[in-house]
């Protein structure tokens, strides 16, 4: 659909040509938004089909000490449907472990096998769980799930019983990441990105530095978003960019 991944500088590449399909996991319902919302939103544009898989059901992500956590997962998971509408996902996928609780398992590690070898993505896309001082464990966990779960995937002696063939995706791409060595150009995608995190307007407080249903907390927090993606590509010749590490499955 597009030119083949091209140099970008001695230490990695730019722009994977866009893939059939792809698989991004992630542990809350808006942290794919923030680490690959752009990448999505020019991929699904081409063609792409996106499938976005929650890990967690978002029950923590309020500082109200009133907020109902059944109301809370409610409107999560209608958020986080409305924000993979406006990237142009072809579908979600909410796992429903308990946010803030997630445990590395070898149960978690074949939940997200199946999804891989269901789905049979190009490319598959989450946190990166090497990142230094990576505080949130739910971020770990996912990261550490995602990449054991490809591995597993690829292999059909891990988890036969789940009687699907194995999947092996192109490339592996980890945002956030400790070490970047691949980037994405977004230029022309990242308001659709921003559109997109916007939907979850239950996090802002939390993670948007305000009310986004006001008008000008909504346009501060989307100017952050495009220094943001100015930052990550300027060293790479970008106008707006997201930075991964990229890995070969």
């Amino acid at each position: 659909m597009t030119s083949p991944i091209t140099p970008a500088t001695t230490s990695g590449t730019i722009n994977l040509a866009v893939p059939e399909s792809a698989l991004a996991i992630g542990a809350h319902p808006d942290d794919i938004e923030f680490g690959a919302g752009g990448t999505l939103a020019k991929w699904a544009a081409a063609g792409c089909r996106i499938t976005m898989v929650i890990v967690t059901d978002g029950s923590k992500g309020s500082w109200d000490p009133n907020q109902d956590q059944n109301e809370l997962i409610a409107t999560r998971s209608a958020e986080l449907q409305a924000a993979a509408d406006a990237l142009g996902a072809a579908s979600t996928v909410q796992l429903g472990y308990v946010d803030g609780e997630l445990e590395y398992s070898m149960e978690l590690r074949g939940r997200i096998c199946r999804e891989v070898r269901v789905h049979q993505p190009e490319v598959v896309l989450s946190h990166d769980p090497w990142m230094r001082y990576q505080l949130h464990p739910d971020h770990r966990a996912t990261g550490f799930a995602a990449t054991d779960g490809v591995v597993a995937a690829r292999d059909h002696l891990f988890f036969p019983e789940q009687d699907l063939p194995p999947h092996r995706p192109s490339a592996i791409l980890l945002w956030r990441a400790d070490e970047d060595n691949h980037w994405e150009d977004i230029a022309g995608h990242s308001n659709t990105k921003v559109e997109a995190l916007l939907c979850h307007s239950s996090q802002g407080t939390t993670t948007m530095g305000g009310d986004v249903t006001d008008v000008e907390h909504a346009e501060v927090f989307a100017q952050r978003m495009r220094e943001w993606a100015e930052r990550a590509g300027r060293d790479v010749g970008l106008d707006q960019a997201e930075a991964f590490h990229r890995l070969t499955p």
